[in-house]
């Protein structure tokens, strides 16, 4: 019989906690009908933290994609008219991607998705045990050379 391995059953919980927390992410997307698929909901965000209209590249870069993936999420933003592709005023070869109106509200919508699926999956857990958690997935997330980054900054 093999020892049990904690780090594998740690990563394995990591994933499992993923997965559920887009199952039921979705859920509470499909309750508000937005017609937008996780991917896209993640571009909408993403691209609500820019202060100028993106190019295609800087996004493909911050969601670590292709820019292949990309264009495909865009064309399907655009066609439901969450976004729209703009030229770049210094460049008019260069397309940047931009919120509409309707974009910025389903961002709305998808925030309160997101809220009602964090309550749902945070619930068991007291105040003190959630700043615990954030703290340990920040380090996580951050990785060890923010950790040193931070402790030299």
């Amino acid at each position: 019989m093999t020892a049990p391995d904690p780090d594998g059953l740690l990563a394995e919980q990591l994933l499992r906690l993923t997965r559920r927390v887009h199952r039921i992410q979705k859920r509470h997307l499909e309750h508000r009908d937005l017609g937008i698929t996780p991917a896209q909901s993640r571009l909408l965000r993403t691209l609500a933290h820019y202060g100028s209209p993106p190019r295609m590249a800087d996004l493909a870069e911050r969601l670590e994609v292709v820019p292949r993936a990309v264009t495909t999420l865009v064309d399907g933003l655009e066609s439901a008219g969450k976004v729209r592709r703009v030229p770049d005023p210094a460049n008019r070869r260069v397309i940047r991607i931009e919120l509409t109106d309707d974009g910025r509200a389903a961002l709305r919508e998808l925030h309160g998705a997101r809220h009602c699926a964090a309550e749902e999956i945070l619930a068991p857990l007291t105040d003190e045990q959630r700043v615990v958690l954030g703290g340990l997935l920040d380090t996580l997330v951050d990785g060890p050379d923010m950790e040193r980054g931070r402790r030299t900054a």
